[in-house]
């Protein structure tokens, strides 16, 4: 019998140029209760849109990039 193993979640958070890799507080919690628990901290994901997961080196992850400042 094979068994299903869930691939942990990883939240990448642009900013400034810079990538911050953020833990999973809750694997149970959707993406957005993930925004909502980190925007404390990092104020600029209250307008961050999320990609689409990737799955990368047995992790899953989901890149926040913000939207404030760009033209379009």
């Amino acid at each position: 019998m094979l068994l299903a193993t869930q691939l942990e979640r990883v939240f990448i958070l642009k900013d400034s140029g810079q990538e911050i890799r953020l833990t999973d507080p809750e694997p149970k919690w959707s993406v957005e209760a993930v925004i909502n628990f980190y925007a404390n901290t990092y104020p600029i994901l209250t307008t961050a849109k999320v990609s689409t997961p990737q799955i990368k080196n047995d992790t899953v992850e989901y890149h926040f990039e913000s939207v404030m400042g760009t033209k379009g």
